[in-house]
């Protein structure tokens, strides 16, 4: 690397149960209706107000990593992609969210029973090949998007307060199509011109409020993409490449393989990329293949555990 280059450390993402794995603690007491949803509310605040203090030493802090339940149903709901069967629920959000991790039963007495009745929980898959699984996301030819960047901008806001430097953490379009489900055996990818517009505006939201990067999570990247996907890569990014905000573009679980040279030319500010085991191998080619002015991140923990806990070393113009 050259002499010139500016190195930053930074952290994909902290796990977010607690030392004493409080968040668990904390969600099962409030499921069993022992404490109140502001209690456990105020347990999400002070773990990431903990968790940000233990990362004071790194140059770029993850927001937005923190999830009371799953990141991919928090994507979901931040894009507005909520199952139908959901959709008419009229209570608190945050018990929404929870309907869809966990399902109800219609026997449950709660203020919405009567009016809302029942509902099955989402599906549930293995996140690549770690033990965790995440919510499934439902689509069909008629879904459609809509911003809510409440929790995100909640959760930089309090970070900025705090003076953590702020670096939010999503799920990238390509990534959230490709995992979800088509519930009537529609084309995902169909949804893309629908889906990137939201993502735009949730860019530019992250940087109008203090952002200047943003990390975008694709480890699809490091598995085997027919050509529609990585054309889809090619649409998304340089749809966003307007952002406001700077795109780090994060992949791990692997090394890039043939999709190294597609993640170095999409037009993003930096791209991160897996450097530890056998991965580490990988680097190289697409440090190669980056134009000049891009940043490259190596990722130094496996990211296998809730949270996806990593840190990276991050080469370049940044």
């Amino acid at each position: 690397m050259a002499s010139t280059a500016t190195i930053k450390l930074h952290n994909l993402g902290f796990p977010r149960i607690g030392a004493k794995r409080e968040l668990k603690f904390a969600q099962e007491s409030y499921w069993k209706g022992d404490t109140s949803r502001e209690d456990l509310i105020a347990v999400g605040e002070s773990l990431r107000k903990r968790h940000w203090e233990v990362q004071a030493g790194f140059d770029l802090v993850p927001v937005g990593d923190f999830t009371f339940y799953d990141h991919m149903l928090d994507m979901s709901f931040t894009l507005g992609n909520k199952p139908q069967r959901v959709a008419g629920f009229h209570g608190h959000g945050l018990d929404n969210y929870f309907r869809v991790a966990r399902g109800r039963s219609i026997a449950v007495g709660d203020d919405h029973a009567a009016c809302c009745g029942g509902v099955s929980a989402g599906e549930m898959t293995k996140w690549f090949d770690t033990n965790y699984h995440y919510i499934v996301p439902e689509f069909t030819a008629a879904t459609s998007f809509t911003l809510d960047a409440s929790r995100l901008l909640g959760q930089l806001a309090e970070a900025r307060a705090q003076g953590v430097p702020a670096k939010p953490v999503i799920v990238g379009p390509v990534t959230y199509l490709a995992l979800g489900k088509a519930k009537d055996l529609s084309d995902r990818l169909a949804l893309l011109p629908r889906l990137l517009p939201v993502y735009a505006v949730l860019l530019d939201a992250l940087a109008d409020n203090g952002a200047e990067w943003v990390q975008v999570d694709e480890p699809i990247l490091a598995t085997d993409l027919e050509p529609e996907w990585k054309e889809a890569f090619r649409t998304a990014y340089d749809r966003l490449r307007s952002s406001k905000a700077k795109i780090l573009l994060a992949t791990y679980f692997g090394p890039l393989l043939d999709n190294a040279a597609l993640a170095a030319g999409l037009p993003v500010a930096g791209v991160h990329v897996d450097a530890t085991g056998e991965a580490r191998e990988g680097v190289a080619a697409v440090e190669a293949a980056l134009s000049a002015g891009q940043g490259l991140s190596g990722g130094g923990g496996s990211g296998r555990h809730a949270g996806r806990g990593g840190a990276g070393e991050w080469g370049g113009p940044i």
